[in-house]
């Protein structure tokens, strides 16, 4: 079995969309996508680029997906990469692919002399945890996110 990472291309947009709903579906959170296509495509390909992607493709067959972006640690002075979402597909778990893409990311922080690779993972998500620690992860206890939308984000911003 052959294990390729590629960046995605404006090609790859409904195989990306196709993917972020399977992951929202394993996630038991289908109900929140609200994307719309065009404007996901104009995000990730359009002249301001927001965040890349890469796709895994075991044998040629696309089974999975790495959403990151840059973010910044003022302590280390440099950026880092935020991984947003990863995602295998079901029958393609256990082939290597995930942490394939994950030594992708690594492979790009150091590459772009970033200070760290960073993400979130549900609390309840058992398999995926013990696969991070396997790898070298560990968990932010002392960090808790915290996350401003809708509503609460217009009143925020003053344009009520």
């Amino acid at each position: 079995m052959t294990i390729t990472i590629r960046p995605a291309t404006a090609e790859d947009l409904p195989l990306i969309a196709s993917l972020i709903r399977a992951l929202a579906d394993y996630e038991k959170l289908s109900h929140e996508v609200r994307f719309d296509e065009a404007v996901l495509g104009q995000k990730l390909f359009g002249p301001r680029p927001y965040a890349e992607v890469v796709i895994g493709e075991l044998d040629g067959t696309p089974q999975g997906f790495a959403l990151f972006f840059h973010n910044f640690s003022t302590f280390e002075g440099k950026p880092g990469i935020y991984l947003e979402d990863l995602f295998v597909r079901p029958e393609a778990r256990g082939s290597g692919l995930g942490k394939a893409l994950l030594s992708h990311l690594a492979a790009l922080v150091i590459e772009r002399d970033c200070a760290r690779l960073e993400w979130s993972v549900l609390d309840w998500n058992a398999p995926a945890i013990g696969f991070y620690k396997s790898l070298g992860a560990k968990f932010m206890d002392e960090w808790t996110v915290m996350r401003v939308d809708g509503q609460a984000l217009v009143q925020l911003s003053g344009n009520n």
